[in-house]
């Protein structure tokens, strides 16, 4: 096996797949490393939710830009990927969160996303099994919905057919100036290192402002039409940004398959990968409280996933101090819409390209002044 490479992308879920397709695509020779199994992590707990999201300026341009990179690629996805353009109905139970509608609507519509607000009758009519009544809806219709599992087997599968090489059941001891060390001895030289690790790159590089999120999904059998959109109350937002306390909200996903998809939770310090079943009772009754029927329909799998959160709610994407070592992590709940762009981003920056967006906002140097003092320190430098 040839140990040198053009790069070397660690991790094999949904964002280091992407990064090793975008990369081979370049014509470099790359070489993927992950301990687990391809879209193990943080995306087999993703819900495949391809959304513009507007809590900031940086965080709608990288998922617009993504969107549009995840809608170009469609018409190639296999079947099993179940890619579905349904749309995004953002849920209002009040008069004071229409007027989130109103102003999401306003937002989006400066950007040149199509949106439509949807008044009390206009909701019940596209979603028959909401509760009645509810004040109404921002209906988004460019969002989409994947099965992020396959996606990730599909963007790897991509890189391979270009020549790219794979490296399962394999963990990285170390990553950093050009050289990488397995644990099983082998080591591998690289002009580029890219960590896609999720919330795992606190392991190789301790400094990372990165916070684990724990977060629960449960999945129920196959009832086609029982939902049309993906629903999610405007309330999601506000779980979000939370960062101290534990969160639910209702969030719900139709597949192509028929199953119905039922979040969401966020849960900081949990270490345990078991399912918590006070939360899970939590968010299961907060998705009836919205949906009624939901509780009739039997759960036929419960499972939990680690996300990784930056402090400002944006993605590490590009260099670091290191000039071999470019990041792809911290993409929090927003990993699968943002994998594509992301990978396109770093390609950009490790090529010298011109990005389609600026990639200022998401540059690990943002939090250089917090951090440079622990790098130094893990670094074996003066304190």
């Amino acid at each position: 096996m040839n140990h040198s490479y053009d790069a070397v992308v660690i991790g094999a879920g949904i964002v280091g797949a992407a990064c090793a397709y975008e990369l081979a695509r370049e014509g470099l020779r790359v070489a993927i490393v992950e301990r687990d199994i391809v879209g193990g992590g943080a995306t087999a707990a993703g819900m495949g939710h391809i959304v513009i999201m507007d809590d900031s300026p940086g965080q709608f341009a990288l998922t617009q830009y993504s969107q549009s990179l995840w809608n170009a690629l469609s018409p190639s996805l296999p079947a099993g990927i179940e890619y579905d353009r349904c749309g995004t109905l953002w849920i209002a139970d009040d008069e004071e969160e229409m007027t989130e509608v109103r102003r999401k609507h306003s937002a989006y519509a400066s950007a040149n996303v199509p949106t439509e607000v949807l008044d009390c009758q206009s909701l019940a009519e596209a979603e028959p099994n909401l509760r009645k009544p509810l004040a109404g809806a921002l209906h988004v219709p460019s969002d989409a919905l994947l099965d992020p599992v396959p996606a990730a087997a599909y963007l790897i599968g991509c890189a391979l057919q270009l020549g790219a090489e794979l490296m399962l059941g394999k963990t990285v001891v170390s990553a950093a100036q050009g050289e990488i060390l397995l644990d099983d001895g082998t080591a591998i030289s690289a002009a580029h290192i890219v960590h896609a690790t999720g919330a795992g790159a606190t392991s190789l590089l301790p400094h990372l402002p990165i916070r684990k999120r724990k977060g629960h999904l449960a999945v129920t059998n196959h009832y086609p039409g029982f939902v049309r959109h993906q629903v999610v109350e405007l309330g999601y937002l506000k779980s979000a940004n939370s960062v101290d306390s534990d969160s639910v909200a209702f969030n719900v996903q139709p597949r192509r398959s028929g199953r119905l998809l039922i979040g969401s939770s966020r849960q900081y310090g949990a270490e345990d990968s078991a399912v918590d079943p006070g939360i899970l009772e939590r968010m299961l009754k907060r998705a009836s409280e919205y949906m009624p029927a939901l509780e009739n329909l039997p759960i036929t799998r419960v499972w939990t996933g680690f996300r990784a959160a930056t402090p400002d709610k944006l993605p590490l994407i590009g260099p670091t101090e290191d000039p071999t070592v470019f990041l792809a992590t911290g993409h929090e709940g927003l990993g699968i819409t943002t994998s594509l762009a992301t990978a396109r981003l770093i390609a950009d920056s490790l090529l010298k390209h011109e990005p389609a967006i600026s990639i200022e906002p998401y540059l690990p140097a943002r939090f250089a002044s917090e951090t440079d003092a622990a790098c130094m320190h893990h670094a074996g430098g003066p304190s």
